[in-house]
């Protein structure tokens, strides 16, 4: 089966990791190592052994490059050549550097206890849907107005506005499915080539928030379901689907995608995760895919 190992770092990958990748691969083809914006990146096709048929055995073997800085995936099947029909990616964490809902629960003073439930939801620890339900009822009362003074101070991950055009310019899908709120994110990310965000809503009557949700929550099944929605919508199987967040509510859709990443993630998402990026540049997930 021919396969790409793909390498990522932020410093030069030393030429002993990338001896050991290439001791991996039956005839490989490497390609050489290069500095990018975002770090350093290496890659090289070629077959796995026997011993390496199972492509999560060749990844779980590659798992000890992350004590030099470098991480490391296999990428297999259409993605091993080709670029992506599609890339869905997480918000939270993922494309912005905070969660919104600790912050729009700072506006109300629950920031601290807000913080822990997120972190514990994030963890796999609690369920996404009822912690949320939990986290969005201690914004009960809030003025709408808080909406603005929050999309002020959230900033994009280093990288994230980089990644998402050049996945858009190499002809991709790029969507956003977000277990946040389409009020902080829809006018965020209007400048760029977003399909579509998908996110949650908060009821707000007479200008206030009642500390409830509108219609159905988007948590972890939700996001796997909008990322076959996306591909049923382009023709393609998942196979040809690039997914990236860091918690567990992005597990799904993760095990879904043809590649699915794990971005300065929460360790039960690394874990599980094809792929991992464990440095603070969103653009980085371009190591692991062929953008033309």
């Amino acid at each position: 089966m021919s396969v790409r190992i793909a390498l990522a770092s932020p410093e030069p990958i030393p030429s002993e990791v990338i001896d050991l990748a290439l001791g991996m691969l039956e005839a490989p083809v490497p390609e050489p190592a290069t500095e990018r914006p975002w770090g350093h990146g290496w890659s090289a096709t070629g077959e796995l052994p026997p011993e390496l048929s199972d492509v999560h055995s060749a990844r779980r073997a590659l798992r000890p490059l992350a004590a030099h800085g470098v991480d490391a995936t296999v990428v297999e099947g259409h993605l091993a050549s080709n670029p992506p029909a599609l890339l869905i990616l997480d918000v939270d964490s993922t494309l912005t550097t905070s969660e919104a809902i600790d912050e729009l629960a700072a506006e109300a003073g629950a920031g601290e206890q807000v913080a822990e439930i997120t972190a514990r939801a994030m963890r796999g620890e609690l369920d996404f849907r009822e912690s949320l339900t939990a986290r969005v009822a201690t914004l009960k009362g809030l003025d709408a107005s808080v909406f603005e003074r929050v999309r002020e101070r959230t900033s994009f991950s280093p990288g994230a506005e980089r990644l998402i055009r050049a996945v858009a310019a190499s002809g991709a899908r790029v969507a956003l499915v977000s277990g946040g709120f389409a009020e902080i994110v829809v006018p965020l990310v209007a400048h760029l080539p977003v399909h579509e965000v998908s996110a949650n809503t908060l009821e707000v009557i007479d200008g206030r928030l009642t500390g409830r949700v509108l219609g159905a929550v988007v948590d972890r099944a939700a996001k796997r379901t909008h990322l076959l929605r996306h591909a049923a919508e382009l023709g393609i199987e998942a196979d040809r689907a690039v997914a990236v967040g860091d918690g567990a509510n992005d597990l799904d859709m993760i095990g879904a995608a043809g590649l699915g990443v794990a971005y300065c993630a929460k360790p039960l998402a690394a874990d599980q995760a094809d792929a991992t990026i464990s440095f603070p540049r969103l653009d980085a997930v371009t190591a692991y895919l062929r953008l033309g």
